[in-house]
């Protein structure tokens, strides 16, 4: 018993090696004369039991209400058994077989750089307690540990650095080659290699919560999500099918020889049809990722090729996300330095995304603050405060207003946030800030287009006069403004043109991102929700990998459908030189074994592909 498991074990594991090493003994026993009936028998029960499979997923894949080519191959098994020609029975199983073990190949090379990835993980860090330094695991780091990072060191959690300098190799988190420089209050990430100097840095997030551990968990969510991969060749499959069969048929009823039926239907096996797309989805989802692009499932890929519309959320992905002073307005007797000076002053120990901007602004300028004491602030409106003995408020326009204080004489601005100044109850100032659109942005709207995307749209919950700047600014003409989360899925119904893609980044992203056909989200730095409710993840903060993934996925499928009509092509005329009956079955055979691997090989040029982004 022992020894019959052992056997069929060794088979399984080495099929196509003891299904070729068959082939061989029996084809150099015809060869040179010696049909053995046993060598015979031992070929047509290898080709039945191989044929088993292929009826199985045959008759779930009509139970599903789907077809596809599959019975090309296992007419072609079952009827040269039935002839007789069990070496060519076994010839067409080994091209099956081969095919999938160059799949495998395909799959293992370009799943090479997400499994050192997996395997790289930081193992262990040097942790300072006290003034002693420990090496622990690196899951053991807890927030807030004070870690020394060494030269050609993996740094072990994310941590911000509070000593020394150095630059570090970002290369495996987010594709880039280049090393970036980290200083003194900068954030250094999980999986970064410092190149050159001793750091010490204190950790913002334990192991499990790292952006190291992030990605790892997205590529491993990615591997078990992934659907089986579209059948492209099926497409075809009825045209295809219908032509073999009418062949194969019609010159059997001419001639009166099933043979003749065999002769034909063996050149028509479907194999490379069948691992043609496989093969380069699998290619192109690993080219993707050298570009710092995870592509969670092959469906994905497909539908951001095919894609008629891409809709991109603004704040964060269009722009910086950052706020910037825009402008500043003064009225008599105050001018623009001192509104700005006296603003900055009295939010300079603030930590409020539009405090930090205006702070920074009048640094800029080489304005000098004052200290301000006894600011009394209302969250979220504003501050009221005493500055040179007169009375001042700094808020929203609301918040001014509510004070009776007549706010008409404000500029009309599209910027996004307006920060009023009234001194002793009457106007003084006022400072507009606005998001900067991204340098790329631009740039990218128009590689889209050029990518064969129809119709680009913005989709956002700012204010409209905002957001047709915004769009004007990165040439973008249709505009959703002043949408919740809920609102932009009701958006996505309004659009005609699919399949859709959608671009963000943020939390309240997350349901469009899901919604919509092909969600990308723009930076792995970004919310873990937007992350995860993905198809796509852009590990790097650059829009234009959008266009990129847009690239690659138009390339690969391009080469994907060029070998499956390769490959058709050169079945068609296969089956045109076999109906003349001049050939037997075994020829044709090993000619379709020289087609698959034609077509194969050229499916796995999608793994060296050129990108002009």
């Amino acid at each position: 018993m022992k020894t019959l498991k052992k056997i069929i074990g060794f088979f399984r594991n080495y099929k196509l090696f003891t299904i070729a090493l068959l082939t061989l003994i029996a084809g150099s026993g015809l060869y040179f004369g010696k049909q053995h009936t046993a060598a015979l028998w031992v070929m047509g029960t290898v080709a039945i039991a191989e044929s088993l499979p292929l009826i199985k997923s045959m008759w779930e894949d009509l139970r599903n209400g789907t077809y596809g080519i599959d019975i090309l191959a296992l007419t072609a098994i079952i009827a040269s058994v039935f002839l007789r020609q069990d070496f060519a029975a076994l010839v067409v199983i080994v091209m099956l077989t081969g095919g999938e073990s160059l799949e495998d190949y395909a799959e293992r090379r370009s799943h090479r750089e997400l499994n050192a990835l997996l395997k790289g993980s930081p193992q262990k860090a040097h942790v300072l307690r006290g003034r002693k330094v420990l090496d622990v695991a690196a899951s053991e780091v807890k927030v807030g540990d004070r870690i020394i990072v060494k030269p050609g060191e993996l740094v072990p959690v994310d941590a911000v650095i509070y000593e020394g300098e150095s630059s570090f190799n970002e290369a495996s988190l987010t594709g880039e080659s280049l090393p970036v420089n980290r200083g003194i209050g900068e954030q250094i990430l999980s999986g970064s290699i410092n190149n050159e100097q001793l750091v010490t840095a204190r950790a913002i997030h334990s192991a499990e919560d790292s952006q190291y551990q992030q990605i790892v968990h997205l590529i491993e969510s990615a591997e078990a999500a992934r659907s089986p991969f579209v059948r492209l060749a099926d497409r075809y499959s009825i045209p295809f099918t219908a032509a073999a069969y009418i062949m194969a048929i019609g010159v059997w009823i001419v001639t009166g020889h099933a043979i003749r039926f065999l002769e034909v239907i063996i050149v028509a096996t479907p194999c490379p049809l069948i691992l043609a797309a496989p093969i380069a989805l699998i290619s192109g989802m690993s080219r993707a990722y050298k570009h710092g692009i995870i592509v969670k499932t092959g469906s994905a890929l497909e539908k951001l090729a095919e894609a008629k519309t891409i809709i991109f959320d603004k704040t964060g992905t269009l722009t910086t996300g950052v706020l910037a002073l825009d402008s500043v307005t003064a009225f008599a007797p105050y001018s623009k330095d001192e509104m700005l000076s006296l603003v900055a002053s009295a939010e300079q120990n603030s930590n409020h995304i539009i405090a930090l901007a205006i702070v920074a602004a009048a640094k800029a300028k080489g304005l000098k603050l004052a200290k301000v004491k006894g600011a009394l602030e209302t969250p979220g409106q504003g501050l009221k405060l005493t500055h040179k003995s007169e009375s001042v408020l700094i808020g929203r326009p609301d918040f001014i207003a509510k004070h009776g204080i007549d706010i008409t004489k404000v500029p009309k601005s599209k910027a996004k946030t307006t920060v009023l100044v009234a001194i002793n109850d009457r106007l003084a100032g006022a400072l507009f800030l606005s998001d900067s659109v991204r340098e790329e942005s631009r740039r990218t709207i128009q590689a889209l287009v050029k990518l064969g995307l129809k119709r680009t749209v913005m989709i956002t919950g700012d204010n409209k006069s905002s957001a047709l700047g915004i769009a004007k600014k990165v040439g973008i003409k249709t505009v959703y403004a002043e949408t919740l989360p809920g609102e932009k899925l009701s958006a996505l119904e309004d659009i005609k043109e699919r399949p859709i893609v959608f671009v963000g980044d943020g939390v309240n992203d997350a349901p469009v991102l899901t919604g919509a056909d092909v969600g990308i989200a723009l930076g792995a730095r970004g919310s873990t929700a937007a992350s995860e409710s993905a198809d796509i993840v852009i590990l790097l903060d650059d829009l234009s990998k959008v266009a990129t993934a847009r690239q690659i996925a138009k390339k690969t499928f391009d080469i994907a459908k060029q070998s499956i009509l390769v490959g058709i092509a050169l079945s068609l005329i296969l089956m045109l030189v076999f109906i003349t009956g001049r050939f037997q079955p075994i020829y044709g055979a090993v000619l379709q074994e020289i087609v698959d691997v034609v077509v194969i090989f050229n499916a796995l040029r999608v793994h060296n592909l050129k990108i002009t982004q």
